[in-house]
């Protein structure tokens, strides 16, 4: 059997690979300017805020409205007020969970990226904002081709 190379030390992305004695010679390309473009792709706190609070109430309330469901079912059978299906009590939080699921999409979509505030519901928001999302992978694939 062929022995298992040791594992190779951790090397900080900063540092050039063709520095070290025998390695592959293959330097990381880094810009100069790769500090400064990362404070500039950085999310305004303002924008920030905002989608953290749409994803709280968005995520947040069926999550707990999920959680509730077995309270309170179990309270309902426990004490004879009803009889509530074992099946029924798990899709009701399932429905529950995936709502919240889908809501922390919607929270981070409909928010309004701009500094300005928008709307309460923000639904003028979500096709802009789905357009820079499709913009950013698409630059991405670009790069990496």
């Amino acid at each position: 059997m062929a022995e298992i190379p040791p594992p190779k030390p951790f090397k900080p992305a900063g540092k050039s690979a063709a520095a070290k004695p025998g390695s592959t010679g293959k330097a990381l390309k880094q810009s100069p300017n790769s500090k400064a473009s990362k404070r500039e792709s950085a999310i305004p706190k303002e924008v920030a805020n905002r989608m953290a609070r749409r994803i709280a109430i968005t995520t947040g309330l069926p999550t707990f409205s999920g959680m509730s469901v077995f309270i309170i079912s179990y309270l309902l059978v426990s004490r004879g007020i009803a009889d509530i299906p074992p099946a029924l009590t798990l899709l009701t939080s399932a429905a529950c969970f995936l709502t919240g699921l889908l809501g922390l999409s919607y929270g981070i979509l409909s928010a309004s990226w701009e500094l300005s505030a928008g709307s309460l519901l923000g639904l003028e928001n979500i096709r802009p904002n789905i357009g820079k999302v499709r913009d950013a992978f698409s630059e991405l694939t670009k790069n990496k081709g």
